[in-house]
Order: structure tokens, then C-alpha cells, then sequence
């Protein structure tokens, strides 16, 4: 069994045949999946998609592209949100230098909010890092996301950016780039990263893992991650399966 722990099943890539792509994902024995709502259109659809599902669960926040957008309403939405039973986790939030859609400073506001609520309602983050690694490891200390811990959404960094984060408590989550041909950093990472803290994911519509690179993502696909992932790893299929689908159950805090 593997769990996808991050997903949008919610995108207008699935408009069409959603109910089929969940159960493509079921049939290569994905058992759990955790969508992401990142901003005022996605997270009602995610929680739609949590409530029609027992087995998706809901991580809700807002995303850095965002941020300009966020309102004080928006983050008392999230917190009443998150009283759901089907709600695992904020996020993804996090900081993106590489769209220039919201002023870092915004980025860097809105970001520290949601950690202060992720620590008020005891819930782990989820985290989305792009070209951002020094100050987002930066906003976690100082915002001592430590006390809540979760998880490097596709994780990008190097392995001492990896060594900060798992020091904070927080797993690293890989994806498709781990099957791409010149993808050697988060390969070396994964590599090194201890097995008890290695999560596998999708980012669907995105990231598309080979041999399927460049069409639309879906879920069904973690398996191809979790090939790559055991082969890195040098364990079995049915190891890296076991163990990361317990690791996802633990830190999400899900049955």
C-alpha cells in the first residue's frame, strides 16, 4: 500500500474523468491521498474531495504565490476549517522566489502567520520552498515550527539544507524529479535521507514522473516514485511501501 501525500486531484486538469483517475490510484493500490487547497478556490474543492472520499484527506493553507491576496478573514477561515476531522495539516505555505507574484515581505508575513496558527492548533505544515531555501529555514526556526514539525513538500534542497530541516523534526517528501535522468541532487538526498522520515508524493497534475514526463500527473503514479525511491534506497518495493505509507499515517496523524 502507499499513501500520495500530496496531491491536487481538485485541479481543472481532472474535469473530465476525476472519478477515474482516484480509481486508477486505488487500483495501483494507493490507499490514502492527501489533497492540497492553497488558496480561496482550492481549498472548498479540497474539502469537497475529503468529505466524498474516506480515504482523502485534506491539507489546507495559502500558498506563497498568493500571499498578496490573503486576508485576516482568510486565516480565521483556515482555523475553522482545520476543526474538520478530515483536515491533517496547513499548507502548502511556504515561500516561492521563482514566480514574482507576491513581494517577498508579503510572502514572508503570511507565511509566519500560518505557522503561529499551526502552532496554536497543533498541526504539522506543509511546505512549499522554491529557490527560498535560507529563508525558509530561517522563518521555520524563528517561528519554532519545531513544535509542530511536518513536511518539505518535493523536496529541492541540498543535503545540508535537508540536515537543518530533518534537525527540526520535519520529513522530506520526494516526487516525480527522483525518476528524471539528471535529476542528481534530490537523488543524492533521498539517498541519504533516513528511511523513517522519507514521505513520497506526486504534486498531481504536476511533476510527472518518467516514463510518463511532460502528459498530466495523477496519483496512480506515487508507485512509479516509490520504484525509483526503493531502487535508491536499495531496499525492496514492498519496504520503502510499508515504510513510507507508516511514516505518512504517523505524521498526519491518520488511520
Amino acid at each position: 500500500m502507499l499513501v500520495d501525500t500530496h496531491t491536487h486531484l481538485d485541479a481543472q486538469q481532472f474535469d473530465e474523468d476525476r472519478e477515474e483517475t482516484i480509481a486508477r490510484a486505488v487500483e495501483q493500490g494507493v490507499t490514502r491521498l492527501i489533497n492540497i487547497g492553497f488558496n480561496r478556490e482550492t481549498i472548498p474543492t479540497t474539502m469537497k474531495l475529503a468529505e466524498t472520499y474516506d480515504f482523502i484527506y485534506a491539507a489546507i493553507g495559502w500558498h506563497p504565490q498568493d500571499a498578496i491576496t490573503m486576508k485576516d478573514e482568510d486565516l480565521d477561515w483556515i482555523a475553522e476549517l482545520c476543526r474538520h476531522e478530515k483536515v491533517v495539516a496547513i499548507g502548502e505555505i511556504g515561500l516561492d522566489y521563482y514566480w514574482d507574484t507576491s513581494p517577498k515581505d508579503v510572502q514572508h508575513a503570511v507565511f509566519r502567520k500560518q505557522i503561529g496558527l499551526a502552532r496554536e492548533l497543533g498541526m504539522p505544515v506543509v511546505i512549499h520552498n522554491r529557490d527560498a531555501h535560507e529563508d525558509t529555514i530561517r522563518i521555520l526556526r524563528e517561528e519554532k515550527a519545531h513544535e509542530v514539525g511536518g513536511v518539505m513538500h518535493s523536496f529541492s534542497g541540498s543535503w545540508e539544507t535537508a540536515k537543518l530541516c530533518l534537525n527540526m523534526g520535519f520529513h522530506l517528501s520526494f516526487g516525480g524529479p527522483i525518476t528524471f535522468k539528471n535529476a542528481k541532487q534530490p537523488k543524492e538526498v533521498l539517498k541519504q535521507t533516513p528511511i523513517d522520515r522519507l514521505l513520497l508524493e506526486t504534486d498531481a497534475p504536476y511533476l510527472t514522473p518518467h516514463p510518463y514526463r511532460g502528459k498530466r500527473n495523477e496519483s496512480a503514479y506515487v508507485n512509479l516514485v516509490a520504484e525509483a525511491a526503493a531502487e535508491l534506497k536499495g531496499v525492496s518495493f514492498q519496504e520503502i511501501a510499508e515504510k513510507t505509507t507508516r511514516n505518512a499515517l504517523e505524521r498526519f496523524g491518520i488511520q
